[in-house]
């Protein structure tokens, strides 16, 4: 029983994180109908913009909002310069739908490239802030250290004012509107360029948070082909589908549901399976609900 509910423990953790890079997904998917395979890239430059903190200053705790930041800037210079250009020259024609994918996974390489060149492809390291030893519950010891608890914390911060702010604002109306029908929100007095550059740079910022969790929870090392990154990607991807690509709510349900089925996979079957698991669970879910746990019409409210 008490595995159970370590399992259970390192589920959430682990889909915790997923989330935000789920919802930095779906963000982008809700302002310009992009599906973003650069997130990752971009979540390991504002990790690595963290570590340059760490590395000069010594404080995880100024690394953490500096990398959100920085992230949230990238983001913002990459819709602005490239993203806008690309959306409005391939508005018509056969590849229109996929010239924008492509982009982003062309984006992808660049981005571990410019890594590359400016610190080099060896793994460097940031270490973890608070231990990552569990709290004690009797003789037991519980999936749940300082860590992961400052993990959860953050995680539920920011995903409760993400829900806020695109539930309970204008702005967040605004954003929903802008995707959906950007002409009649352009006639309406909405400035749809400044909106999605805006769903462009919270996207930025919440991988870049994703990405320093994940370093600060794993084993600390950090290089441009990092494949805790690259399944940060598809997880993130993964659970943004199963949840429903137009909800943020949808994005949190489904990156706790896969944390939760993989943890209990690598517990309780073996590591060799978790990758195709996931793939797995994911045509489970479109078989059964093809627009994910949370339907269009609810992810429009959400």
């Amino acid at each position: 029983m008490f595995q159970i509910f370590n399992t259970f423990l390192i589920g959430v953790t682990a889909g915790s994180i997923y989330a935000l890079m789920a919802i930095s997904m779906v963000l982008v998917w809700r302002s310009t109908r992009v599906v973003n395979f650069a997130q990752a890239g971009m979540a390991l430059l504002s990790t690595y913009f963290g570590y340059e903190v760490i590395h000069q200053v010594g404080s995880y705790w100024l690394a953490l909002p500096i990398a959100m930041i920085s992230g949230a800037i990238v983001a913002a210079v990459i819709e602005l310069v490239f993203m806008r250009l690309l959306l409005k020259h391939s508005s018509q024609g056969a590849i229109a739908s996929i010239a924008p994918i492509i982009a982003t996974l062309g984006l992808l390489g660049l981005i571990k490239s410019m890594i590359g060149y400016f610190w080099g492809n060896q793994d460097v390291s940031i270490e973890s802030p608070l231990s990552n030893v569990g709290f004690t519950l009797g003789t037991q010891t519980l999936a749940l250290s300082p860590m992961k608890l400052f993990i959860l914390i953050v995680v539920s911060i920011l995903v409760i004012a993400l829900t806020f702010v695109f539930q309970r604002t204008n702005l967040g109306l605004a954003l929903r509107a802008s995707a959906y029908a950007p002409e009649i929100s352009r006639l309406a007095g909405i400035k749809v360029d400044l909106v999605r550059t805006f769903g462009w740079a919270v996207a930025g910022a919440a991988g870049g948070a994703a990405g320093m969790l994940q370093t600060a929870n794993g084993n600390g090392a950090l290089s441009p082909d990092s494949l805790e990154f690259s399944l940060l990607l598809a997880f993130g991807f993964i659970s943004a589908v199963i949840g429903g690509l137009d909800s943020l709510l949808g994005a949190v349900l489904g990156a706790l549901l896969l944390g939760l089925v993989l943890a209990f996979v690598l517990t309780y079957i073996g590591g060799s399976l978790v990758f195709i698991t996931a793939f797995v669970l994911l045509l489970v879910v479109l078989l059964i609900r093809p627009a994910g746990i949370i339907s269009q019409r609810a992810g429009r409210r959400a």
